[in-house]
């Protein structure tokens, strides 16, 4: 039976939550170190509790000291001093769990036995047991009305398996109780794009296809696959990062004007960008999207091995580690623009940055042989330094100079702008707003399905037309088709790191 308690109370904080995977790489690398990092700030009241759940037999202290022994690994040594420490891992308890045994949530009701705060239900494992655990919740008197369940990407390999997860997950929980995590939205970079769009004329009143020649997005990893051959081979980089990470990036970049900040305003803006992706179709298959997959090459003047020949590696695979795309969404304010969309693995930096192109001014009267240069850029960094940049023409200095034109940037450094501010990690931002109750950061079911439909054409395009995917040596940025597909509109893919 669902407990009547007072939790609808807006803002409250004091929670009890119950992270499914407490023992996974998420769970440690990431989850565990932005919790810290909140109750140091102070916002987490003393009266939250944190519960870690998982498979392996461990006792209270024992896993403490794995948390610690993470802290110790995640958490610079000026942030994580013994008094914060101390008290953060006190509040840290453990249930040794079997996830599809019913009979076993009964040690999860016992642990909430008495308490009148929310439970926030993490469940930071693979999709295919999301259903389950709900449906184990629930079966096991564990809910209460106020609930939530935070769910970690991807949900879903297509279309159909995400409404199948997504209708498990709704028979427990109410869509307004449902918080699906991409943590590329709770990065402070991707906050200020909202404020940078919506707050200032400047750039509202340029941001359409009158003013914007085109916009990059680039996600680029320098990482190979690092042990997941099992679970990367079967989605690829399409599925991986361009559905979720990439799109939402898109639909931030796209979207009109909310009426106000509420969840569902954002959320119904993004929808209507998805829903005005141009589909992939006859021959913009092979010249609009290019697939890669790496070989072998060097990083860091290290020899690596290619996709092909990690380890588990199926040496028949057709999966593509790289993408790179030219799009369109299909609207008044867009029409007419390309939105240039690449990511890959083993390129030569980690970056996550957008790029918006300003058309040229209809009438140049400087020197003729710098007329390249006379467009204004801004660059939105996500990634590996959180940041935004206007790239401005002003004229160089200099008595012998004439009207030479200098490109410079006025440039907002989140580091250096805020030495003595900490910038918080994505997931303190989202894990923050679930115990808030607020919505705003996260993905609805909606966004997710026309994101898999819009996917999906594309992979039915490349089965269709027996596409293999291009190799590139590791280190590089991918293959030289990426390269050629922008510059046959003239443009280039901005390269000043």
């Amino acid at each position: 039976m669902l407990r009547n308690i007072h939790s609808q109370e807006p803002n409250r904080l004091d929670v009890d939550l119950a992270l499914f995977g407490a023992l996974g790489d998420l769970a440690l690398r990431k989850l565990f170190p932005a919790l810290y990092h909140l109750d140091r700030e102070g916002l987490l009241p003393s009266e939250t509790r944190l519960l870690g759940l998982a498979r392996h037999e461990l006792d209270r202290q024992e896993f403490q000291a794995k948390v610690g022994s993470a802290l110790k690994s995640r958490v610079s040594a000026e942030d994580l001093d013994k008094k914060s420490q101390e008290r953060f891992l006190a509040r840290i308890d453990y249930l040794k769990i079997d996830f599809a045994n019913p009979e076993e949530y009964a040690l999860l009701r016992d642990w909430r036995e008495g308490s009148s705060r929310p439970m926030i239900v993490y469940l930071s494992v693979p999709a295919s047991i999301f259903g389950e655990i709900c449906r184990n919740l629930k079966a096991g008197d564990c809910l209460d009305e106020a609930s939530r369940v935070v769910v970690e990407k991807p949900i879903g390999y297509d279309l159909e398996s995400s409404c199948e997860i997504n209708d498990v997950i709704g028979e427990v929980f109410p869509e307004s109780r449902i918080y699906r995590i991409d943590h590329y939205l709770g990065k402070e970079t991707v906050q200020n794009l909202i404020a940078l769009r919506f707050a200032n004329p400047l750039f509202g009143t340029q941001w359409n296809q009158n003013h914007v020649s085109h916009v990059e997005i680039t996600v680029a990893e320098t990482v190979g696959i690092e042990g997941r051959w099992g679970y990367f081979d079967q989605a690829g980089q399409l599925r991986d990062m361009v559905q979720n990470h990439l799109l939402q990036l898109l639909c931030l970049i796209a979207m009109d004007p909310p009426s106000n900040l509420d969840a569902d305003a954002i959320r119904d803006e993004k929808v209507k960008v998805l829903k005005a992706l141009k589909p992939f179709t006859g021959e913009a298959i092979g010249r609009d999207v290019v697939r890669g997959q790496y070989i072998a090459g060097t990083h860091d003047g290290q020899s690596v091995p290619g996709y092909l020949e990690e380890e588990g590696a199926d040496k028949a695979s057709h999966t593509e580690t790289f993408v790179a795309m030219k799009t369109e969404v299909a609207n008044w304010r867009w029409a007419g623009v390309p939105f240039y969309l690449r990511t890959g693995k083993r390129m030569p930096e980690k970056l996550s940055q957008i790029v918006i192109h300003f058309r040229q001014q209809p009438h140049y009267i400087f020197d003729p042989d710098q007329r390249s240069l006379a467009t204004n850029k801004l660059i939105i960094r996500l990634q590996p330094e959180e940041g935004i940049a206007l790239k401005v023409l002003t004229k160089d200095s200099g008595l012998d100079k004439g009207m030479r034109l200098r490109p410079g940037p006025l440039h907002l450094d989140f580091h250096s702008a805020f030495p003595k501010t900490r910038i918080p990690d994505a997931y303190e931002r989202l894990l923050l707003e679930v115990m808030k109750g607020q919505q705003y950061l996260f993905v609805r079911r909606d966004e997710i399905e026309y994101a898999w439909r819009w996917i999906d054409q594309l992979i039915e395009g490349w089965q269709g037309h027996e596409l293999p995917p291009r190799r590139y040596p590791a280190g590089s940025w991918g293959p030289v088709a990426s390269i050629a597909m922008i510059t046959q509109d003239g443009r280039s893919w901005y390269e000043d790191y």
